[in-house]
């Protein structure tokens, strides 16, 4: 048996060293050290058949055999190991002298733009800006805001529900409840932000932005309210525009108007401008109603206030003439990019 170890480690040390690669190495390994088939184990197997007296003799050697094997095994694996890597770091070595591919920046998207630009602008005329919550209740989103259950406005809104309470908030004029709740008049804030309603077209989405204002204090008046807008929107468009005032109702303002921008028409097809002109509207406005201050614990024969609520995906399209609306929503990198 003596024999029979010495020629199985005399040819396993040449198949190990004949390997080239590391599937050939692995293969080896299970010939002779495989713990069912292999030549070693299959020696170390019989050495329970011999004269006691052999055994432990026999399986020292075996032992001996098996370890010169285990670590010569280990020396040609970290051996073809090292050779494959240089070869991969070869095969895919970097020409540092290559020009380089340049630089691609990313830009702001549209809706971003123009919501920086109108919270800027309103900022230098002295406004604050607040934030709240987009899921809302119905207190702050309706009730607060002159809006009780049953209200034929509610219809209107085509509210997101969670439940019986919650919401998705269907305008930013919640922010408007929280901010009276927690802070005294004088009060000039705006509030823009996310809001969700159950409407797709090409000038609606299920989700779109605000930007509303809000002015309480002990002299407002519409006229005041009228100059803003008028001023706010030739500052944001840079020059001065034709605006129509339409009278208009709304739950949480009295007396309400919706204001239109006259502008050049856009043919939704083409994206061309048609050199018509039509009117488009882009806000909703109004002096505070006196139950909405009354809701707040404001006294509303101390104070009045002033409103509006500008649609800023609308305001995109007119500054930056898209035909339609969902277009801002479609992640189009081709559209994206001219930004």
């Amino acid at each position: 048996m003596e024999d029979q170890l010495n020629s199985l480690q005399e040819r396993a040390l040449v198949d190990i060293q004949s390997a080239d690669d590391l599937g050939q190495l692995a293969e080896v390994k299970l010939k002779y050290l495989g713990k069912k088939q292999g030549e070693l184990t299959g020696i170390l197997k019989q050495v329970s058949k011999l004269d006691p007296a052999q055994r432990p003799v026999v399986g020292k050697s075996v032992n001996i055999v098996k370890g010169v094997l285990a670590s010569k095994f280990a020396s040609q694996e970290k051996l073809l190991t090292e050779r494959a890597l240089n070869k991969k770091l070869a095969e895919q070595a970097l020409d540092l002298s290559l020009p380089g591919r340049g630089d691609h920046f990313g830009g702001l998207h549209p809706i971003t733009r123009i919501t920086d630009l109108a919270t800027r602008t309103l900022s230098s005329m002295g406004f604050s800006v607040e934030s709240g919550p987009e899921i809302e209740d119905q207190f702050h989103n309706f009730e607060a805001l002159n809006i009780p259950e049953h209200h034929p406005a509610r219809d209107m809104h085509d509210t997101f529900y969670f439940n019986n309470d919650l919401l998705l908030r269907t305008h930013t004029s919640s922010v408007q409840i929280r901010v009276m709740e927690n802070q005294a008049p004088p009060l000039r804030i705006i509030t823009p932000g996310r809001v969700y309603r159950s409407d797709s077209d090409h000038t609606h989405t299920p989700m779109f932005h605000q930007l509303e204002g809000l002015v309480v204090d002990e002299n407002c008046s519409f006229a005041g309210l009228k100059g803003l807008i008028q001023g706010f929107l030739n500052t944001l468009f840079d020059k001065e525009l034709v605006l129509r005032f339409r009278p208009s109702y709304f739950p949480f303002t009295e007396p309400s108007a919706e204001v239109d921008i006259q502008h050049e028409i856009i043919d939704r097809e083409t994206g061309e401008k048609t050199g018509e002109m039509g009117w488009l509207e882009v806000l909703g406005c109004g002096m505070v109603h006196p139950n909405v201050l009354s809701n707040v614990n404001i006294d509303p024969e101390k104070f009045t206030g002033y409103a509006f609520g500008i649609g800023l995906d609308r305001l995109a399209m007119l500054r930056y003439g898209i035909a339609d609306l969902r277009t801002l929503f479609s992640n189009d990198l081709r559209f994206l990019s001219q930004f």
